[in-house]
C-alpha cells in the first residue's frame, strides 16, 4: 500500500508546470526548482523529483514512464502471487504422492 500524498495533486501540477516555465527562461533558470519549492512552501527534492517524472513521462529525459513503472509493478505482484501458489502446489502434491506410497492398511 503506498504512502499517503503529502501534497495534493493540484499543488504538484502546478508546481512542475511552474518550474519548467521558469527553467525555459535563462535569466531564471538557475535556482529555479529551490526558489520555486519555496514559494509554495514545498520541499525542494520533492519538487525534483516531479519535474524529473514529468520529463520523463513527457519524453524529454530517458527513463520509464510512469505507465510503465505501473504496468511492471503489477506484473512482478501477480508473478509473484504465481511463485506462492506453484509453491503451495508443490508443496500438496509431494503431500499425495507420499500418501500413495504408504502400504494401506
Amino acid at each position: 500500500m503506498p504512502a499517503p500524498k503529502k501534497y495534493p495533486d493540484e499543488l504538484r501540477e502546478r508546481a512542475v508546470r511552474m518550474t519548467i516555465e521558469a527553467r525555459r527562461d535563462p535569466v531564471a533558470a538557475p535556482g529555479a526548482i529551490r526558489r520555486i519549492a519555496d514559494q509554495l512552501g514545498v520541499h525542494p527534492e520533492a519538487l525534483r523529483a516531479w519535474v524529473k517524472r514529468a520529463e520523463v513521462d513527457a519524453g524529454v529525459q530517458p527513463g520509464r514512464s510512469s505507465s510503465e513503472e505501473h504496468r511492471i509493478a503489477a506484473l512482478e505482484r501477480e508473478n509473484r502471487e504465481l511463485r506462492r501458489a506453484n509453491q503451495i502446489l508443490k508443496s500438496a502434491a509431494s503431500f499425495f504422492a507420499a500418501e500413495l506410497d504408504r502400504p494401506s492398511r
